[in-house]
């Protein structure tokens, strides 16, 4: 047997079997059974392994062969990847269910059957180098057109063995994506490089120097990007119980997110819901060209009715796509939902192989996956001779059974994130949307991201970010007052805060995702929305002090107008028409006070 790559089953439990299979390595791709369904060693004694079936393993029996690969679990990268629909596993569902007529994946379906790529298909190759050129591992060799949204870019990869050479013929016009389209000559010999390579979905894929996250993600929502932004190439976790609109935080992410390439992770959610999630996204237009949202998403698919094992992979699969495309120079966004239910599975196989459980049941590497997986963000100055900066941002969403945010999947996502997005029941139950809890969220960002701010948009931002913070805080303060004895305790100034703080709420962090006067918000009418509301403050602020009382000034017009604001202004006319608006209030202010003080002003 030894030798042989072939191995006999022993035993099994679940997804997880046990085989005599010597000189397997650990991560190794095998097939299992008759049937060849796909596995992946995770655990060796000896010559016995543990393989976690990413298929159902009803059926199987001890004595049925186990084939090594001798190759890892590895993701497909090239020419027709884009629009795919694919498993945790990287089969392609939809060439799936045209092919085999079935509702649902069969089991032992294997590549032969149905390749992640079309091999085949035919592209107009346009070369980016010529003979004679000198290019590294990473350089862009040529490019083609996929979609009318996307131009896929060819590397010489940064695989195994490739090191800098020379090109020595490069290929033009038609080929197909399995042909050869260009030799660089290296010191070790001639490569061949081919329009798609595989890389292994649990090892990064290499980049020269990881920068710093100066830029903001443009999301088209307010409560995000000036209370708590995320970096490009940042991380975000979404954690909240259920119905309090984590799937359509995310949805509104990849629809409006300023990312070129949207990669969606639907990790263990329940069949139904995944299956609305992806008529909506096959739906979806491209804000900026209308086009269909698809030409420039790649879908991974792993729901709760499908192989518990497959789970684990659907993620590393997901965020092994969005560093490909990272290193051709694209901003990537990659949305997880959930990896509660990738962490569930993990426990799940690692109990079944007798690893010692820790806390609740998980495994004790729990927070070193998590770490793991959410270190692959990033913006970095990607390999090649030529300069070309990408990056890969990860919003990922939590689970937490009855919205405990104690539990271990949340608390130790909560160490590894720059961005905190808890979601909450009781604004949810309002009907607040994003149902974001400002009091529990934070941001490592809002720093490191004001420089463009201050370039972009305002120098005022900061200042207007941070005490609209201070105000919403104080306002949770003066609520246990108001509950206790009545807003008859409070003073004037203290009303005008409730005032204040009331307008941020329903004037500027509240926004229906499907209004399409309110979402996207541009960053101008984000910033100017804001400025409104600060204006108030501050001029009422004085026209407190001048004896105005705190009702009257939220009596004013253009103050109960404000909460509606951000519904009647479009982003094309927010400069010239919320510019006016302040104008007004302002007046209105000052006459209140001319008014209560017996004077001009």
């Amino acid at each position: 047997m030894s030798g042989s790559g072939v191995g006999k089953i022993e035993y099994i439990s679940g997804p997880v079997i046990k085989a005599d299979l010597p000189g397997a390595k650990l991560y190794e791709l095998v097939f299992v059974g008759e049937l060849k369904l796909f596995g992946e060693v995770v655990r060796i004694q000896g010559d016995k392994v543990f393989v976690q079936v990413y298929e159902d393993t009803t059926g199987l029996r001890p004595g049925e062969p186990v084939i090594r690969t001798g190759e890892p679990l590895s993701a497909w990268l090239g020419p027709t990847i884009m629009g795919k629909i694919y498993d945790g596993v990287q089969r392609p569902l939809k060439f799936i269910e045209e092919i085999f007529k079935r509702p649902f994946v069969a089991r032992g379906i294997g590549y032969d059957k149905a390749p992640p790529l079309d091999l085949n298909a035919e592209f107009e190759f346009m070369p980016d180098v010529k003979p004679g050129e000198e290019v590294w591992p990473g350089d862009i060799l040529g490019h083609v057109k996929e979609t009318e949204l996307t131009t896929h870019y060819v590397m010489y990869p940064p695989l195994p063995g490739n090191t800098p050479g020379v090109v020595e013929w490069i290929a033009e016009g038609k080929h197909r994506v399995d042909d050869v389209i260009a030799r660089v000559r290296t010191k070790h010999g001639v490569v061949e490089v081919k329009m798609w390579h595989k890389w292994p979905v649990r090892k990064p894929r290499p980049f020269r120097e990881k920068l710093p996250p100066t830029e903001p993600l443009i999301t088209g929502q307010r409560v995000i990007e000036t209370m708590f932004p995320v970096a490009r190439g940042g991380t975000a976790s979404v954690p909240g119980p259920f119905g309090t609109g984590k799937t359509v935080l995310l949805r509104a992410l990849f629809l409006f997110a300023q990312a070129r390439i949207i990669v969606p992770v639907l990790c263990g959610e329940r069949g139904n819901e995944a299956a609305d999630a992806l008529h909506t996204l096959l739906k979806l237009k491209d804000v900026a060209t209308g086009r269909s949202l698809l030409e420039r998403t790649i879908i991974i698919v792993n729901t709760s009715n499908m192989p518990v094992a497959a789970r684990e992979a659907s993620v590393y699969m997901g965020v092994t796509i969005a560093e490909y495309f990272r290193d051709q120079g694209y901003d990537v966004l990659l949305t997880a939902d959930s990896t509660s239910r990738w962490a569930e599975a993990m426990r799940e196989v690692a109990l079944r192989i007798g690893e010692m459980p820790s806390e609740e049941g998980f495994p004790a590497y729990l927070p070193t996956r998590i770490a793991e997986f959410y270190e692959r963000a990033g913006r970095v100055r990607v390999l090649g001779k030529k300069e070309r900066v990408g990056s890969v941002t990860i919003c990922a969403s939590v689970s937490p059974p009855g919205g405990d945010f104690t539990e271990p999947v949340t608390s130790h996502t909560l160490r590894f994130v720059g961005t905190f997005w808890p979601l909450s029941a009781k604004l949810a139950y309002a009907r607040h949307y994003p149902a974001i809890d400002w009091l529990l969220a934070f941001s490592r960002y809002v720093d490191t991201v004001e420089v463009w701010w201050s370039a972009n948009v305002s120098p005022e931002w900061k200042k207007i970010r941070d005490e609209f913070q201070s105000l919403l805080v104080k306002e949770a303060e003066l609520a246990e007052i108001v509950r206790i004895l009545g807003t008859e305790a409070l003073s004037e100034y203290e009303k005008h805060i409730m005032n204040a703080a009331y307008l941020i709420r329903e004037g500027f962090l509240k926004q229906d995702a499907y209004n399409p006067v309110d979402t996207p918000c541009s960053p101008l009418k984000n910033f100017l929305l804001a400025k409104a509301i600060h204006t108030f403050y501050e001029e009422g602020l004085k026209a407190v002090e001048a004896g105005v009382p705190a009702s009257v000034l939220r009596e004013l017009e253009t103050v109960k107008r404000l909460p509606r604001l951000r519904m009647e202004v479009t982003n094309e006319a927010a400069k010239e028409e919320i510019t006016k608006f302040i104008e007004k209030m302002v007046e209105e202010i000052r006459a209140a006070v001319a008014k209560y003080a017996g004077r001009k002003v």
